[in-house]
């Protein structure tokens, strides 16, 4: 049975996001290890680790895990801030390691100006760095699959292959695979035939065994809008039916599924919760029948 959790604010301290995931009757969190959209942070404090440490072991919320500042672009052109996206990642991932998240979910990057072979190039470089200055690390870097946007990379299958490809430790890599975004990036997942053709696309090119967690996210744009707009589960252009097919999956069973959808509330509930329902309701003996399991990487 997967595993859901949600994105949850560290107001308050990091152990208030693993409280709240808790209450909410989550069985996972995703946090931000620090103000996302800043690039300073204070050094992480003993005593924090040690609360979010105990929560983590008081409450029994598993696989937590980080996603990285937005301000971030390892794909990026321009020296100087290439240079400060790579410090600030290696940040970001010694923060995770210092907490004990499995890994950190981060989007591969835009290239802007440049074109998308360049920008490609660019992660590698910036991610092999970003792992030499962090050896022996359990945190795993994290690619996020991605609409599309713009000049962002991670839309196609290949790009997250090439990444893992040309990186000199592909053992720290592995993928999170967003539901918005692939159906925002064109890859169809309604009907079992589709969703079935994409997973076989995925696995054909990068390989389902990369497959670390789930953003389960609804999408206010079409299929192939390359639009990443995040909806409620159910109430988008998605619907039910993809979300059926992916918690029902066998393949993914162990796998953590986070909500990345808007916090409020509705008739005074917490939408987290709705959402967790709806997924729950979902779930069911008579899931897809797929009998190949992911090889280990």
């Amino acid at each position: 049975m997967p595993l859901f959790g949600s994105h949850l604010s560290i107001a308050g301290g990091y152990y208030k996001a693993v409280e709240a995931a808790a209450a909410l009757g989550l069985d996972a969190v995703q946090l931000f290890t620090k103000n996302n959209n800043q690039w300073a942070a204070k050094p992480l404090a003993a005593e924090d680790v040690k609360a979010f440490r105990e929560a983590i072991e008081r409450t029994g919320i598993q696989q937590p895990v980080a996603h990285d500042s937005y301000l971030i672009n390892l794909a990026s052109p321009h020296d100087e801030l290439w240079n400060k996206s790579q410090e600030a990642f290696i940040v970001e991932l010694q923060r995770a390691e210092a907490l004990g998240l499995i890994g950190v979910v981060m989007h591969p990057g835009s290239y802007v100006e440049s074109d998308e072979q360049s920008g490609l190039k660019r992660i590698v470089q910036a991610l092999d760095a970003a792992h030499r200055a962090t050896p022996k690390f359990k945190t795993l870097t994290l690619l996020e699959t991605t609409a599309g946007q713009g000049t962002n990379l991670g839309a196609k299958f290949e790009h997250l292959a090439y990444i893992i490809e040309h990186i000199k430790h592909p053992d720290r890599v592995a993928v999170c695979v967003d539901s918005c975004h692939i159906f925002a990036a064109g890859y169809p997942l309604a009907t079992r035939d589709e969703y079935a053709a994409t997973m076989n696309e995925f696995d054909r090119i990068i390989g389902l065994d990369r497959i670390r967690c789930f953003h389960l996210n609804d999408s206010k744009k079409g299929l192939g809008s390359r639009v990443d707009r995040h909806e409620h589960i159910g109430e988008g252009c998605l619907g039910l039916e993809p979300f059926r097919h992916i918690v029902n999956d066998p393949r993914f069973a162990a796998l953590p599924m986070y909500l990345e959808t808007a916090k409020e509330q509705r008739d005074g509930q917490e939408m987290d919760a709705i959402n967790l329902e709806t997924l729950r309701s979902l779930q069911s003996g008579s899931g897809l029948q797929i009998s190949k399991l992911p090889r280990q990487f």
